[in-house]
């Protein structure tokens, strides 16, 4: 069987010998032209004049086009309650906004000419600021949202110790290998296809349409690979594809668009940025009485996908733990600066890592351990979990995942989330327990106090946090994938699916699914690029979905075209179809054993067909957002990370020394790509909340808008030693073989390198660190002296 096997991902050779095919690399007509977006110099203003003859008469300029000379739609957004225009019909909203667009013979002659545009504005006070849109209550919402259970007020009144407090957390540039690109070709009748480096290709294929006036079968989407997405590329590569396809019809040549790192990080959105303030009430113990969040989110000028995104941080304000009287209150606030987009996780890091500053600030104020303040405010253990994780059982290629393993074991008294979705799947425990025994939690800790003790200017800190994470898109009806599979008369097999490859293995997975339905190799499987052509109506490749439907749904077309087989099988050996066995290559039934592609051959003469449709819709899950009720999720992937790191206190400046990590993939389809991801989570996350500090001047300029003003991890900034290890239990949940999502999940164990540095900080005095994020040297230096004062 080829699921749960540790493969290489499919492309890696292509990968590291540069042969992989991007958008940039794919062989373009001669007649080629290439686009740029003249961008806005100021971020609030009207639009008063604009003098585009210098852009026009600049070498290689073949077009300029301005919003009045759009054919249709101005609008790029993927939210329909909100119009996002590609380009400026009058009024500005962040500086960087494109205003007009360049169609060239060449990349640099657009983006040369692109500089010339003389524009002239009204400008006006540009709201930058959480305080700043406060004041002028400018939001995406008419008031805050509310979720919450209990009375929080009463709980918070009555408690031993009431802690409270407020952090900054900073937004994060995606900052994918490969830029937004994308390329559009004319075709007969007036029809467009687009190749798209996105996770949405049928958004893409949407917003063309609408652009061009035509329907949506007029428009085809391809997307093969990106290198890198993270949720940079679900919405923000509209205004390209657009751009093209526009610029296609006015010219009737093939145009190709790409932003150059510099303009990528200056019109993209990145992770919003957010204030948590909280107050809680705690006993001796640390246990959570009551608490209260508030949550000010900074959405940017446009709405894109804001409002998800702060749901989402509002459904992980729990973590991991049980809060029987909570109130999270959500601002969602609009300033003059790039639109906030989707970014890996989803606004859950946010809220998640609002509860655990909560919990760190416990332990320092009760005077306990962090690691036990957080146990002793964890939800009740499913049964049969505290045990640990074991191999799964084997399971038959052909057969069906088995029923729920554990008949969803729920705890004696009904446990729920502050949105009132009742938890009975909840495995910390058990994991902390092997994860902290395995890490020899308690020795390093007090060695860490030893040497803490002894060492005025180094000083080490360790961190550990727990992560329980939704698996599902919170908009229903996004919950659902199609594919469409093809066995040939060789036993070759053609694959296609909605899902996107943007480096996570998605590809070799569902690959790893089909080869295992048929009971074949990996070598008869071919997965096509992604294509709105051939599965329609696709959701984004988000959410940590991607294997959980994109895998489902390959499964269903798979034992379609499998049954017609059995029966063909069977029918001749006079047997019952349920006995016949895909396995090892071959077609087994009784005692024989039929070679698959000879099968196939024979059934293909028998005009059986060898061609199904699949479709999946995730079972029982419901949400209503404004009420703040309902299951918005199928399941929950768990995850547990320890860190340890140096602080130079003189300087602020620190390095971690250590991580380990036990994450829950459920029954992993492929532990080696699994695992890739948890490392490549890990240190996005950690360098989300140390080093990636995004800086904007009181004009609304982004500062910090190349590598050499941003800074990203590098491989030194990896952990010296790094152990990562699975937690290998089926999912309780009926998912793809009992497989759990590992795209996003891995991300917010990166907290715990925050957290050890906050821990290091407290070792200098008697004060609370109240690190805020990212904890940049400066910050951390700042935080020393504060604990000292």
């Amino acid at each position: 069987m080829s699921v749960a096997k540790p493969l290489p991902h499919d492309a890696a050779r292509l990968h590291v010998t540069g042969q992989a095919r991007y958008v940039d690399d794919i062989p373009t007509p001669r007649d080629s032209l290439h686009l740029a977006f003249g961008l806005s110099s100021i971020a609030a203003g009207q639009i008063t004049s604009m003098e585009l003859d210098a852009v026009r008469n600049a070498p290689g300029v073949v077009a300029v086009l301005t919003a009045k000379d759009l054919p249709a739609e101005n609008d790029v957004s993927p939210a329909p309650t909100f119009h996002e225009e590609l380009l400026s019909s009058g009024e500005v909203f962040y500086l960087g906004q494109p205003i007009f667009l360049v169609v060239a013979t060449s990349h640099l002659a657009a983006r040369r000419a692109a500089r010339l545009g003389e524009v002239r504005y009204s400008e006006t006070r540009p709201i930058l600021t959480i305080d700043e849109a406060l004041a002028a209550d400018w939001r995406f919402e008419e008031g805050p949202r509310i979720y919450g259970k209990g009375d929080p007020d009463a709980a918070i009144a009555g408690a031993a110790h009431v802690v409270e407090g407020s952090m900054e957390i900073g937004g994060q540039e995606h900052f994918y290998l490969e830029g937004q690109a994308a390329l559009a070709l004319p075709q007969e009748g007036g029809d467009m296809v687009i190749h798209a480096s996105s996770q949405h290709p049928t958004e893409i294929q949407h917003k063309v349409a609408e652009a061009l006036g035509i329907p949506m079968h007029g428009v085809r989407v391809e997307v093969r690979r990106m290198g890198g997405g993270f949720g940079g590329k679900e919405s923000q590569g509209n205004h390209l594809a657009v751009a093209c396809a526009v610029a296609a019809r006015a010219t009737g040549r093939p145009c190709k668009m790409r932003y150059d790192r510099d303009d990528d990080m200056v019109i993209t959105g990145k992770r919003h940025d957010f204030r948590i303030s909280y107050r809680a009430g705690v006993d001796a113990e640390g246990r959570i009485a009551g608490i209260a969040f508030e949550h000010f989110c900074r959405c940017g000028w446009s709405l894109d996908l804001s409002l998800p995104v702060a749901d989402r941080a509002m459904l992980h304000a729990d973590n991991a733990y049980l809060l029987e009287n909570v109130r999270i209150t959500s601002h969602r606030l609009r300033t003059n600066t790039q639109s906030a987009t989707a970014y890996r996780g989803f606004g859950g890091p946010q809220g998640m890592l609002g509860i655990e500053r909560v919990m760190d600030h416990v332990a320092h104020v009760v005077g306990r351990d962090p690691l036990e303040v957080r146990r002793a405010n964890f939800y009740a253990e499913a049964p049969s979990s505290a045990a640990g994780g074991g191999p799964s059982a084997p399971r038959s290629p052909q057969a069906s995942p088995p029923e729920d393993i554990s008949g969803q074991a729920k705890a004696a008294v009904p446990q729920t989330t502050p949105y009132h979705m009742e938890v009975t799947d909840f495995i910390l425990g058990g994991m902390v327990e092997r994860l902290a025994a395995d890490a020899k939690y308690a020795a390093r800790r007090q060695a860490v106090a030893a040497w803490n003790a002894e060492n005025p200017v180094v000083k080490k800190g360790i961190g550990f946090n727990p992560v329980k994470f939704g698996i599902s898109f919170t908009l229903t009806h996004l919950n659902q994938a199609g594919a469409l599979v093809h066995v040939y008369t060789d036993g070759s097999i053609h694959l296609n699916h909605g899902g996107t490859e943007m480096g996570q293995g998605l590809f070799q997975k569902v690959a790893q699914v089909a080869a295992s339905r048929f009971g074949v190799g990996l070598d008869h499987v071919k997965i096509t690029a992604t294509d709105t052509g051939k599965v329609p109506n696709t959701s984004a490749t988000a959410a940590s979905s991607g294997s959980d439907l994109n895998g489902m749904a390959v499964q269903a077309a798979c034992d379609t075209i499998r049954d017609r087989l059995a029966g063909f099988v069977a029918e001749r050996f006079q047997a019952d179809p349920a006995t016949v066995r895909f396995e090892g290559g071959a077609v087994h039934v009784g005692t024989e054993a039929i070679p698959f592609e000879t099968v196939v051959l024979e059934a293909y003469q028998a005009r059986i067909s060898l061609s199904a449709t699949g479709f999946y819709k995730t079972p029982d899950i419901s949400w209503d957002r404004i009420r703040g009720t309902g299951r918005p999720f199928f399941y929950f992937a768990y995850g547990a990370a320890i860190t340890e790191v140096a602080v130079d206190t003189l300087t602020g400046e620190y390095c971690i020394l250590r991580t380990d990590i036990l994450h829950d993939a459920g029954a992993s389809l492929n532990p080696a790509l699994d695992i890739g991801q948890i490392e490549g989570g890990y240190v996005q996350g950690a360098g989300w909340l140390t080093t990636e500090e995004l800086v904007w001047n009181d004009k609304g300029r982004l500062m910090t808008h190349a590598p050499s003003t941003y800074k990203i991890p590098a491989c030194s900034d990896r952990p010296a030693i790094f152990n990562v290890a699975l937690w290998d239990a089926p999912n309780r949940a009926d998912t793809i073989y009992r497989s759990k999502a590992v795209g996003e999940p891995p991300f917010m164990l990166g907290i715990s390198a925050f957290l050890a540095l906050s821990d290091a900080v407290a070792a200098c005095g008697p004060g609370y660190p109240a690190l805020d994020a990212p904890a940049t040297p400066e910050r951390v230096l700042a935080a020393i002296e504060r604990v000292r004062a």
